[in-house]
């Protein structure tokens, strides 16, 4: 069907047009320009920039980064923080967004506003590392997943979730017979895969995207993330001398860093990327199932 619009309807449109163009221009220039520079040979990259030419481009950084035993040993961790710190917060999130979400439960009202009241004050760095030197998490894996594990957000979207689940199964289950344990199983896990999935995705790009946490409490080299290796590389303008054979001179440890910064990116983004088309059904429809309530 054919809608006339109005002079001030079409430039209105001709206007967002344009702002989400230049939008999407900010967000994919870079993208591009980290890829293609991550391919290049670092003597033209350096000198002459970007170059379209094939002869001109090169693999060095993609072979220095994937030969590095701090990068691989870097890749494996962040990916085992990354999933163990998503299916703990799922964990926690969908279990308390459940009961909070049975009118039954006495005093949920109390336990509400204690969580809400963790989302405006906290102990703050100081206190939390004291807390986790104490508990004795200090430079171990646990250190890095358990302390974030219980996301008052994720709680709330659970709970919001779980408050549109028909009672009328939970009623016809338990004239069944079955505990609560078995229906929250056995029903209403089923029904939650939007959900699952959305705070799966948060809670995986999260810890993926962090080293705040790896960098205070974990010493130990080998227990660092991808992060930490990657942000060596970013913010302080170095390579590690382990990643570079001792026949190569300083001189090419300098020609080499800036394209193994850019392959480092593209390497520690390609997870997100080949994850987020698998998720993305599920993230529109938990999106909207979790907050239009």
């Amino acid at each position: 069907m054919f809608i006339k619009h109005s002079r001030l309807d079409r430039f209105i449109l001709a206007l967002n047009a344009t702002f989400l163009t230049l939008a999407v221009l900010v967000v994919v220039l870079p993208l591009v320009y980290v890829v293609i520079a991550s391919f290049m040979d670092p003597s033209v990259l350096l000198s002459h920039g970007l170059s379209f030419k094939i002869s001109d481009w090169s693999l060095d950084g993609y072979k220095m980064i994937l030969t590095n035993p701090a990068m691989i040993r870097g890749f494996g961790n962040a990916v085992f923080y990354s999933v163990a710190f998503a299916v703990l917060t799922v964990l926690v999130s969908i279990c308390a967004g459940y009961a909070l979400s049975d009118d039954r439960l006495k005093g949920k009202g109390f336990f509400m506003t204690l969580f809400i009241i963790t989302m405006f004050f906290g102990g703050g760095l100081v206190p939390t590392y004291l807390l986790v030197k104490n508990l004795g998490l200090l430079d171990t894996v646990w250190a890095v997943i358990i302390p974030g594990a219980v996301n008052v957000w994720n709680i709330i979207l659970s709970r919001t979730f779980f408050k549109g689940v028909p009672n009328e199964l939970r009623e016809a289950a338990n004239v069944d017979g079955a505990s609560e344990w078995r229906i929250f199983i056995g029903i209403v896990l089923p029904l939650s895969k939007p959900i699952i999935f959305v705070l799966a995705l948060y809670a995986f790009v999260g810890q993926w995207n962090s080293y705040f946490d790896a960098m205070i409490y974990l010493d130990n080299p080998n227990l660092h993330p991808l992060q930490l290796v990657l942000r060596s590389i970013l913010i302080q303008n170095q390579v590690d001398p382990g990643m570079i054979s001792d026949q190569l001179a300083m001189a090419e440890m300098k020609r080499l860093s800036e394209i193994i910064k850019y392959a480092a990116i593209v390497v520690s983004s390609l997870p997100l990327i080949i994850m987020y088309p698998f998720f993305q059904k599920y993230f529109e429809k938990g999106v909207m199932l979790g907050s239009l309530k």
